[in-house]
């Protein structure tokens, strides 16, 4: 308990799924969070709930594309809270039907993605930073993805806004250091949201389990935990990092899942 008592943070798509689970685990945790987010219906009812349950939060509209909205939200949580030492840049969008391969892929999604997935990180970082400067450091926390580090055959844009996630969260990190300014970020693999658990086929889902490392898929609180972490005192010697959190998808020889199926079924055939 108390891991971030005393700390403000802004959490930014904090309505649900995996910003709903950071909210909650750093109110729980003695943070005053403010939860930014596009339903502010939606915003504030978590709000409502986490202060039901003991913690401390109120929800504000938030259009993570437009600038003047991400000052907005920041300014709000500055005049509420009186400064914001954590912010948890959360907002991201993806596009199945126009976010295609590199020959087909909607242009104008392609900017749409980039000024939500990545613009939204450095504007908010950009209005949150000399804030915590004054308060004497923050965490920056920013949502990338485990597309960041692989190549795919659909969701170019997406991919790239969220690798340059990656090295915008490096580059704030070497800028803002000596002002105990820290920002890493955390790359989700497939985690059950209840959105994914409502959209996603199980046929998909057995994919990607094929290929995970551990034998189950990521819940939100895996994200919201690490976020937790980031924003804590106990990761005060860590910046410019992205954690991977994603099950392992990526840390075998891509061939591993089908020669292992390949073995058993020979294995099966011998006996």
């Amino acid at each position: 308990m108390n891991r971030v008592q005393g700390k403000v943070a802004l959490v930014t798509g904090g309505a649900s799924g995996i910003g709903l689970s950071a909210a909650t685990l750093l109110a729980k945790e003695g943070a005053k969070v403010v939860i930014a987010d596009f339903n502010t219906d939606a915003a504030k009812e978590a709000a409502a709930h986490i202060t039901s349950q003991g913690g401390e939060a109120v929800g504000l509209f938030l259009d993570a594309s437009k600038e003047d909205s991400i000052k907005a939200a920041v300014d709000f949580t500055v005049a509420q809270y009186g400064t914001v030492t954590v912010l948890f840049n959360n907002v991201g969008l993806t596009n199945l039907q126009k976010d295609l391969d590199v020959v087909n892929i909607d242009l104008d999604e392609w900017d749409r993605l980039m000024n939500v997935n990545t613009k939204s990180v450095l504007v908010g970082s950009r209005y949150a930073i000399p804030h915590m400067i004054k308060a004497g450091g923050g965490s920056i926390i920013n949502t990338a993805s485990m597309s960041a580090f692989a190549g795919d055959t659909l969701r170019s844009a997406y991919g790239a806004s969220k690798a340059a996630v990656v090295n915008l969260t490096r580059y704030i990190a070497a800028q803002y250091g000596k002002d105990k300014i820290r920002c890493n970020g955390v790359a989700p693999g497939l985690i059950l949201t209840p959105a994914a658990k409502r959209n996603m086929p199980q046929e998909v889902l057995d994919i990607f389990m094929k290929f995970n490392a551990l034998p189950y898929h990521g819940e939100a609180d895996d994200i919201g935990n690490t976020v937790l972490f980031l924003a804590s005192d106990e990761s005060k010697f860590i910046t410019g990092q992205t954690i991977q959190v994603e099950g392992g998808h990526y840390i075998a020889n891509p061939s591993i899942a089908d020669f292992s199926q390949y073995m058993a079924q020979a294995q099966a055939g011998s006996k």
